[in-house]
């Protein structure tokens, strides 16, 4: 962790940016979360050990590692963005629109076929995503409802 921090430090410096305590907490706690967090949710973690770091700053340094690469903005359509760490390879989510349940996965299948999709139509990609909308395990076992399909 701390020579990925100390990289990013340097990027920030070199690009003409200024070293923040606060924002070297925040990315601290950033890539420690493992999970899709919010602003609001960041800010709160960040809180707990510095009170006095604001939403400002966690908003600024995501977007700031958004920008280098380091973290990537996701919209689940639950009206607040979301940022996970770029640092894992990729993988697509499943969203449970009924308890906000993000599952991560990976399946090689869909990238293949993504990938002869692509050459099929001449067509070179330089980032995408898969996102699959629908309700968790848990919440069809509340609502009582199978499968339907």
């Amino acid at each position: 962790m701390e020579h990925l921090l100390l990289r990013i430090d340097r990027e920030i410096l070199a690009a003409g940016g200024k070293r923040s305590k606060s924002r070297a907490l925040v990315m601290e706690r950033f890539f420690r979360a493992r999970k899709h967090v919010t602003v609001e949710e960041l800010t709160r973690a960040v809180r707990k050990t510095s009170p006095r770091v604001g939403a400002v700053t966690v908003y600024r340094t995501l977007k700031l590692l958004a920008r280098l690469g380091y973290a990537k903005e996701l919209d689940f359509g639950e009206g607040a963005r979301r940022y996970e760490s770029n640092l894992e390879s990729h993988h697509d989510h499943l969203v449970c629109t009924a308890c906000g349940t993000v599952i991560e996965f990976k399946e090689p299948d869909i990238e293949k076929l993504q990938d002869q999709v692509t050459w099929r139509h001449g067509f070179h990609p330089m980032a995408h995503r898969l996102e699959i909308y629908g309700q968790c395990r848990k919440c069809v076992a509340d609502s009582g409802e199978g499968r339907r399909g």
